[in-house]
């Protein structure tokens, strides 16, 4: 790798090679383009961000990332293709091409390993952070530092303290472990100088295997036969004056998924019903062909209405359930479209000494189990007049 200062600046492609192509990184966006003839319309030029990592040779080269004011290096024309912006954020993304899933997600580099992201108003929370916001950021953090081919299959995510929906979060991402097929990330998630939020995400590179699936999707009707539900009834919720806002905007985001329920009937909160729910969802709008990206949307979408549903055989009039998330673990089984209809399937088989275990399985419309995922969240009942003590107990949990 060689490093200029001036913008005339430039290297030849090293004696022998053939078809070498020239990239060129100035003020932190990379332009790659190919060295032959203009007249040739296999030419092609991309374009990226600054700290977007983009490229790893396949023959134990070194990583390349946009640093410096203006960087040339020399690479086979045949290894172009490593240059196609498979980014989450892709150069050509503004918010009226971003689905609104993808804004939410969207993150600010700071460093190579730091990235800012924020809550957007409009975006699914309570009065605190949504928990599905942290690990689809958190991911999207560490998918920014693993190459393009090795795609994440599991993570492990822990909930400390409530996340402050008016503060940035901070993610900090260290690069554990890398070999040629394996790569592991821990991101810790940061605000006010504390650590609220931390996963340990495992990411692996594709290979031909076995293939099995002994989990049968529920015969269930057609998500265009069922009823829209554009809020949740319990955890995150919709407001009413944001349903009629489909535009995005640099601060805030319209509702980003579409949900229809199998089970028609209205509940409270204070309802009993059986411990478990199914429901169809998929992303409003079209997101890119980043399996990467729809990897972060299915965590973004998991923790909806998940450890709630260990709750559901005890609600009754007058008293009022509370559940705190403690940790998440989901793994991801096969590739998938988020913005394409899933099926979510969640049970709860226990709850105990105020732990509630919820478990869920998500199926594609062709029946295959594309991804699993568990949580532990700590359970109660309170009576209504001490909803206000709940809260200030949950915060310094």
């Amino acid at each position: 790798m060689l490093y200029f200062e001036d913008s005339g600046d430039y290297v030849f492609k090293e004696e022998g090679e053939s078809g070498g192509g020239t990239y060129f990184i100035w003020e932190g966006v990379v332009e790659v383009s190919s060295q032959f003839p203009e007249s040739n319309h296999d030419s092609q030029v991309f374009e990226w961000k600054k700290f977007d990592y983009f490229t790893q040779s396949e023959c134990g080269g070194q990583d390349v990332i946009a640093l410096t004011k203006l960087t040339c290096l020399m690479l086979p024309y045949k290894y172009s293709d490593l240059m196609n912006p498979k980014s989450i954020w892709s150069a050509d993304m503004s918010l009226e091409t971003w689905a609104p899933v993808e804004h939410i997600l969207s993150l600010d580099p700071l460093d190579v390993n730091a990235f800012r992201g924020v809550t957007l108003k409009g975006a699914p929370k309570s009065a605190k952070v949504y928990g599905g916001q942290f690990m689809g950021q958190a991911l999207a953090a560490a998918s920014k530092t693993v190459h393009f081919l090795k795609i994440l299959h599991s993570f492990h995510a822990h909930f400390l303290l409530p996340g402050d929906v008016n503060v940035p979060i901070i993610y900090e991402v260290d690069r554990v472990h890398d070999v040629r097929n394996l790569a592991t990330r821990r991101v810790n998630a940061v605000q006010k100088e504390r650590i609220v939020f931390f996963l340990i995400a495992s990411f692996h590179r594709g290979e031909e295997g076995f293939d099995h699936q002994e989990p049968i999707m529920p015969s269930v009707p057609d998500p265009e036969e069922l009823l829209p539900k554009n809020g949740l009834e319990e955890g995150v919720k919709l407001s009413r004056h944001q349903l009629g806002s489909q535009v995005s905007t640099p601060t805030f985001v319209p509702w980003p998924t579409e949900i229809r329920p199998l089970d028609p009937n209205i509940y409270t909160r204070h309802t009993t019903r059986p411990a478990s729910v199914s429901y169809w969802l998929r992303a409003k709008g079209r997101l890119p062909d980043d399996q990467a990206l729809h990897r972060c949307v299915g965590a973004y979408y998991s923790d909806l209405l998940f450890i709630q549903i260990s709750l559901n055989p005890h609600r009754r009039e007058g008293m009022l359930p509370s559940s705190i998330s403690l940790d998440h673990s989901m793994w991801f089984h096969r590739d998938f479209r988020a913005d394409e209809w899933l099926l979510y399937v969640i049970d709860s088989p226990t709850a105990y000494n105020a732990r509630g275990f919820s478990r869920g399985q998500m199926f594609n419309r062709k029946g295959e189990l594309v991804l699993s995922a568990m949580q532990v969240g700590v359970v109660r009942k309170i009576i209504n007049t001490q909803s206000s003590i709940f809260a200030t107990t949950a915060s310094k949990l």
